[in-house]
């Protein structure tokens, strides 16, 4: 699939389906967040593939947003293999990935490098945050979906 950037992303078995928006960098190099906020969207971010391309497209979105309760990945550590996750595209295309795998990492122990290149194939890469939560410091661990591009269709 040629290049066009998330607009939103929906994992049926989940029940999700949320606007994507675009992220970048912090100033210390960490990738960006999505607001916390009521119905806070997914975020792409914008330093990786759009979905569907050649190599690893990253979407992160809060499994909860403060005071405003479940995140867009809430539950994305009860994704199975073969759960089916789609993102919708500006084009109006939508990029089809099944997944392979999920994990859970510590923060410590964050695997950035397989997590943001890892792939020369198209896949997508949810990532979240996990584990036991920490009250000065927030979650311990970050919960990773790897999928794999199965399919796609032109919704327009």
């Amino acid at each position: 699939m040629g290049r066009s950037e998330p607009v939103r992303l929906a994992i049926p078995s989940l029940g999700v389906s949320a606007p994507v928006m675009p992220l970048g960098l912090e100033a210390d190099g960490t990738v960006e967040v999505p607001p916390i906020e009521r119905d806070a969207p997914a975020g792409w971010y914008n330093g990786s593939p759009t979905p569907g391309e050649a190599g690893a497209s990253v979407v992160l979105g809060h499994s909860t947003v403060g005071r405003f309760g479940k995140g867009v990945l809430f539950d994305a550590g009860r994704l199975e293999p073969g759960a089916r996750v789609d993102v919708t595209r500006a084009d109006g295309s939508t990029a089809e990935f099944t997944v392979r795998e999920v994990r859970e990492y510590t923060k410590a122990g964050f695997p950035a490098d397989k997590v943001y290149q890892g792939s020369d194939a198209p896949e997508l890469r949810l990532v979240t945050c996990g584990g036991p939560r920490d009250a000065d410091h927030g979650y311990r661990d970050n919960i990773v979906v790897y999928a794999a591009l199965t399919g796609h269709r032109a919704d327009r």
